[in-house]
């Protein structure tokens, strides 16, 4: 499978944006998905995991309540929508696809990695 997510950018603190991670060569539904980001100088860490079909989800503490994964199985599409952010929010996101069934946070579960896509939040 391969994954290519996009929608980064540069944001003032408060503001919205919306990543996509859009994959192909394996039916979408087989695998859950998850978004990792990376800030500078830091490790890369668990944001938010979806099931295969979209029912159960799981955040980090820190982005509860401004985050919302989803999927769309019809478009091969997932999305991290963000709402509130905070300069802290700053990363490079990458999405991440397993073939298990349950979402897990552990980086060494996935087996599939997007490219990233960079997000800044200006203060």
């Amino acid at each position: 499978v391969q994954l290519q997510a996009s929608g980064g950018g540069l944001v003032q603190a408060g503001d919205s944006l919306r990543l996509s991670c859009t994959a192909s060569g394996r039916t979408f539904s087989d695998y859950t998905l998850a978004w990792f980001r990376r800030a500078p100088g830091k490790e890369r860490e668990f944001v938010a995991g979806i099931s295969r079909g979209g029912s159960t989800t799981h955040y980090r503490d820190s982005v509860k309540g401004r985050f919302t994964i989803s999927r769309d199985n019809t478009k091969s599409t997932a999305y991290l929508q963000m709402n509130s952010l905070k300069p802290e929010d700053t990363a490079v996101y990458y999405c991440a696809v397993n073939w298990g069934i349950r979402v897990v946070p552990q980086q060494q579960s996935y087996h599939a990695w997007g490219q990233g896509t960079e997000l800044t939040v200006s203060s």
